[in-house]
């Protein structure tokens, strides 16, 4: 029968492994109980032989002496086999056959009959049902075996008397007590055993888990420290805490978690919030590390309820690292990498926290706007590196310069910004203006050449021009610009008329750009004559607006679009297209126009792709190189690009295009550029026509120009001409070619056929005034 885990017919194990395992288990008691058993019985026996020689001289003497020494010898020989018994597997013969050895020995001493005999066949069947160590089974069988042999022993000799069935019925009696006894027996032992493994195994678990939870805690990289709270105590660190926090973590001395912070406020904080909350996560704070350095530090940190009182449990992770990063990502989030000085966005929060600050009673708050003149130039002829070493060394000049108190940001590119506060006035910002400019001037030497530093500046001061920081910053900017217009290295303080300027100029330049879009920029055309002949040997293309509501409006009108590149370039570009349809349109109606100039823009000149774009515009319109030139001023040629402009102008001069110098000797190329560059023309300014009647030096100035053009064989163009004096004056000296009002004013397209009509253009002769005819003999 089976019952839950154990048998209820004999109280052992169901499982068989489990009920090996307990036997095991019990092996060093069973051996110790067995040899006892065997001892016992050898030494009671012994003893009960002195009792035996009452039967001498009897028929069962002899029988008691035999069969008590026998189990005498047997109880001596198991207790001897059962010293050398290591398995479980050894004992149930051993017991087996002192069982079986003493039963029948026992049989044979109860054959006397005695009232000891009776005492005896009933104790021995006991003796082996709960004194001998074997199973329920071998107990079962040798308890009754050990009934049967009693009562066999007991009756043997003589028949059976009225008490046999008594004793035998006692005997079943017997055997069946025994048996429930053993049952009940087995059970609680194994019950006992049970419960004492499943409580061995507990607290090894237990001491496993707890050696687990230390190796862990001991092992763990992240310091942990325990505290007792409140308090601070430490009460436990791990390795890493000990190698972390130092020497002041150990059995002897343990410190409180407030000896571990720098700022007596963050244990405190850190404890107010455990008490709100019970736990506290990402809790930052700096402690001294136990190489004496300053750390940051994450906190995580929970109440623990121990007894008797409570405790927090806190990991520690380093954020040093992590916060040196964010402080060097914040700092290059606000500062320029190349010079180290705060960039626009750290510039601009400054800016607007001084002028909220700014009381209108306070001294000035001063903004100086910064550009480095002709900066591009040192990229394109030096290199890159050369311009950020005069990048760093105009941040070194105006930072030295402007002094500790004084905030200098390189707001992008080769422009700079001062902010300087307390400002009396605007002479003093204009003087502090002056000692930047001159440490600027200072040059730098790079890779053994000595690099000229200039700039311009801006200057605006806050409340007196305005106290919004962007406007303050548009005042500035807008003086930059008047600086910059004003010929370079000069400081300009801001003027309200700027601002007027500016927005006119912005208002010209959208006008422009719509007047682009819709096709009112054409050229008029001013002829270009022989003084030999009077015939136009070509003309000039000059920009012309087509206003809507103005009529025509001449290139002075809108001369500050041209500033702007792109406007510029897109003007250049409508007059390109529009002079090779007009050019085509003459040739078609049998007319030769002669070579027709246009100005282009400095911008234009930059593009590599200037001659390409030029020969396709030519291509697409049919219109041959040799009816085109191309008017290029001396701003162009003083470019520090040389190497690409005299490319490109050689592209052209090959394609068979003329390149026409306008406006020469009023700007600042020398004669070597005439030297390096392909030009073919020269055309005398129209400053130094106006007046060379009643100026001596204009008038050298143009026999020199004209002098020059021969000696170099350049043609030369004189503009501007329209009195007869100029035109006998410059016939005198040789001038080829005239252009200007007194042979026509620039004209249509549609009336240059008219024109090509004309025999002659010019004018019949005027007397000739006295004040030419001197300068002429002069």
């Amino acid at each position: 029968m089976i019952k839950g885990e154990h048998l209820t017919f004999g109280g052992e194990f169901l499982n068989g492994d489990r009920e090996a395992q307990f036997r095991t288990d019990r092996l060093a008691e069973t051996i110790r109980h067995a040899r006892l058993l065997f001892i016992l019985s050898a030494t009671l026996n012994a003893l009960f032989l002195f009792s035996d020689w009452r039967f001498y001289g009897t028929d069962h003497f002899i029988v008691a002496i035999v069969a008590r020494l026998s189990v005498i010898a047997v109880s001596v020989f198991c207790a001897g086999m059962v010293r050398g018994v290591v398995s479980i597997r050894q004992m149930p013969p051993i017991l087996l056959v002192w069982e079986t050895v003493t039963a029948i020995g026992v049989a044979f001493l109860v054959s006397s009959g005695s009232d000891l005999a009776l005492f005896v066949a009933l104790l021995l069947p006991t003796v082996f049902y709960l004194v001998v160590p074997t199973s329920f089974r071998l107990t079962l069988i040798m308890g009754a075996a050990g009934s049967f042999a009693m009562l066999v022993g007991y009756f043997g000799p003589r028949p059976l008397s009225s008490t046999g069935p008594g004793l035998i019925l006692a005997q079943v009696m017997l055997n069946f007590a025994l048996a429930l006894v053993v049952i009940q027996s087995n059970r609680l032992q194994r019950m006992q055993w049970a419960a004492i493994q499943s409580e061995r195994r507990a607290k090894e678990d237990l001491a496993t888990s707890e050696a687990m939870i230390e190796r862990i805690f001991m092992t763990t990289p992240i310091p942990l420290v325990v505290t007792a709270f409140p308090g601070g105590r430490v009460m436990r660190a791990n390795a890493a805490a000990s190698r972390y926090i130092g020497p002041r973590v150990n059995a002897e001395y343990m410190p409180s978690i407030i000896d571990m912070f720098t700022d007596p406020d963050s244990q405190p904080e850190l404890a107010r919030r455990l008490m709100e909350h019970g736990r506290v996560d990402n809790f930052e704070a700096e402690i001294r590390h136990a190489d004496g350095s300053l750390r940051d530090i994450l906190i995580t940190s929970s109440i623990l309820q121990t007894e008797p009182a409570s405790a927090v449990v806190s990991s520690v992770i380093d954020i040093t690292e992590r916060k040196a990063v964010e402080r060097r990502a914040q700092h290059d989030a606000l500062h320029d990498a190349l010079t180290g000085l705060p960039n626009r966005s750290l510039f601009q929060t400054c800016l607007n926290a001084m002028l909220d600050n700014t009381e209108d009673d306070a001294p000035a708050v001063a903004l100086f706007l910064i550009d480095l003149d002709d900066f591009k130039a040192v990229n394109d002829t030096l290199g890159h590196d050369a311009g950020d070493a005069l990048l760093v060394h105009a941040s070194r000049c105006i930072t030295e310069t402007a002094g500790p108190e004084r905030l200098v940001a390189r707001l992008g590119g080769d422009e700079f910004a001062v902010l300087c506060p307390g400002i009396a006035d605007a002479d003093m910002a204009t003087m502090a203006a002056s000692r930047l400019l001159e440490s600027l001037r200072k040059p730098v030497a790079h890779k053994g050449q000595s690099i000229s530093s200039r700039a311009s500046v801006g200057i605006a001061l806050a409340p007196l021009h305005d106290r919004s920081a962007p406007e303050l910053m548009k005042n500035a900017d807008l003086a930059l610009y008047k600086a910059k217009e004003s010929g370079r290295n000069i400081a300009m303080l801001y003027d309200p008329a700027m601002r007027k300027t500016m927005l006119a100029r912005v208002a010209v330049c959208n006008d422009v750009r719509g007047a682009i879009a819709h096709g009112q920029i054409v050229p008029f055309y001013q002829p270009q004559v022989s003084l030999e002949t009077g015939k136009v040997i070509g003309f000039e293309a000059l920009a012309r607006w087509l206003h809507p509501t103005r009529g025509v409006v001449s290139a002075g009108a809108f001369m500050q679009a041209f500033d702007e590149p792109d406007i510029a370039s897109a003007i250049g570009d409508v007059m390109l297209r529009q002079v090779a349809a007009d050019i085509r349109q003459w040739i078609d109606a049998g007319l030769d126009c002669g070579r027709v100039s246009v100005n282009l823009a400095t911008g234009m000149f930059r593009n590599r792709q200037l001659a390409a774009h030029v020969l396709s515009i030519l291509d697409a319109a049919g219109v041959s190189t040799r009816n085109l030139s191309l008017e290029l001023t001396e701003t162009v040629l003083l470019n520090r690009g040389g190497n690409d402009l005299e490319r490109t102008l050689n592209e052209l001069r090959a394609a068979g295009i003329s390149l026409a110098l306008d406006d020469f000797g009023t700007g600042y190329a020398s004669l070597t550029h005439l030297k390096r560059y392909p030009v073919d023309v020269i055309k005398i300014d129209q400053s130094f026509v106006r007046d060379l009647e009643v100026d001596p030096d204009d008038a050298a100035i143009v026999r020199a120009l004209l002098d020059l053009g021969r000696n170099l064989e350049l043609e030369v163009v004189a503009e501007g001409v329209e009195t007869a004096g100029q035109e006998q004056f410059l016939r005198d000296h040789a001038c080829t070619y005239v252009q200007g009002y007194r042979y026509a004013k620039p004209i249509a397209a549609s009336r240059v056929p008219w024109l090509l009509s004309r025999t002659t253009l010019v004018p019949k002769a005027e007397p000739e005034p006295q004040a030419a005819r001197d300068i002429s003999a002069a």
